[in-house]
């Protein structure tokens, strides 16, 4: 299984959460960046029903990926900071 892990980090003046590579929008506080990687982290780790559900990423080149995954195919997830 793979494991994404969404690290709170200083950026443009504020703070964002980075994951594989990828920045977030800007926070002006940690906490707000917190409370938005713990949701990104929960939605992309949920697996609600037996229906495949729809992804979409930034991988670390900028590049934007739209993927449909099955239900017991989600990463396992992290936040720190």
């Amino acid at each position: 299984m793979t494991k994404v892990v969404y690290k709170i980090v200083r950026h443009d003046g504020g703070w964002a959460y980075t994951a594989s590579g990828t920045f977030s929008e800007t926070y002006r506080t940690h906490d707000a960046a917190r409370r938005a990687a713990n949701l990104a982290a929960r939605e992309q780790s949920s697996t609600s029903g037996e229906e495949p559900a729809s992804i979409e990423y930034e991988d670390e080149n900028g590049k934007w990926h739209r993927e449909v995954v099955k239900p017991d195919d989600r990463p396992q997830t992290d936040v720190e900071g």
